[in-house]
């Protein structure tokens, strides 16, 4: 509990976990706010640390939702690039100073914001649908680089597989697997850089509830509100974080 024992911590915790339970529940893209808005009162390897277990938790919900509905020659693309992103994000957060890390994660948060905003105006920054599959191993390399940082591999994924146009249950459980598997695979990066020490786990383990509520919260909300005005706020918020997070660790 010590590590959210300063309570502006403790509150940027509960509104990162709230957030990826509404990403899991439905709001796709809203999960890659989490880790940035965590790393204002952490340091970011810490702040994506604590984070990592509540996404395996909540992981196990969607997988098991969409376990006969997923595209396995996807999944085996994009995975070997993912290993191949993981290790090189892992060998960054373990060379650069963490205020270098913030930097970076400040550029991730700035990106994702505006190319989310460049597609909800009707904007496309997406692979071919005839692409070979070893062009998802290079966004499969992208996907595990941004996931490791800062959870946030949605985009490169989104970009080689929105235009395969697969049925809606399909993109969603082939989603899940991806994203399930390449958690798993962060795992031994993050005990190589001793990230999961005592205080890391007992954090994460006391938010697991929040996290399965959440979750379930979000599936309600997103039968019932606006969500393009929700959106445009979220990602106006990603990109003023995301410039926040640069000057920080300038």
């Amino acid at each position: 509990m010590e590590l959210l024992s300063d309570p502006m911590t403790l509150v940027l915790a509960v509104i990162a976990v709230v957030i990826l339970g509404l990403a899991k529940g439905g709001f796709s893209g809203l999960g890659a706010l989490a880790t940035p808005l965590l790393a204002l009162s952490l340091p970011p390897v810490t702040a994506a640390a604590v984070l990592l277990p509540v996404l395996m938790v909540q992981d196990v919900v969607s997988v098991w939702s969409y376990r006969k509905t997923w595209d396995g020659w996807i999944v085996g693309w994009m995975l070997p690039g993912a290993v191949a992103g993981i290790a090189l994000a892992a060998g960054l957060a373990a060379a650069v100073p963490e205020e270098r890390l913030l930097v970076v994660l400040g550029i991730i948060t700035l990106v994702f914001g505006l190319y989310r905003l460049w597609i909800e105006r009707g904007g496309r920054i997406v692979a071919a649908s005839s692409s070979p599959g070893w062009v998802g191993t290079l966004f499969g390399v992208a996907m595990g680089f941004t996931s490791q940082i800062a959870h946030a591999g949605g985009p490169p994924f989104q970009m080689w597989v929105t235009p395969r146009r697969l049925p809606h249950q399909v993109f969603v459980g082939t989603s899940s697997l991806t994203f399930a598997a390449v958690n798993w695979m962060k795992v031994p990066s993050y005990v190589l850089l001793g990230s999961f020490d005592r205080q890391v786990l007992e954090a994460a383990a006391l938010l697991f509830p929040l996290a399965i509520v959440a979750t379930l919260v979000g599936v309600w909300l997103v039968r019932r509100m606006d969500t393009a005005r929700f959106y445009t706020l979220i990602y106006l918020l990603m990109v003023a974080l995301g410039l926040r997070l640069i000057a920080q660790g300038l």
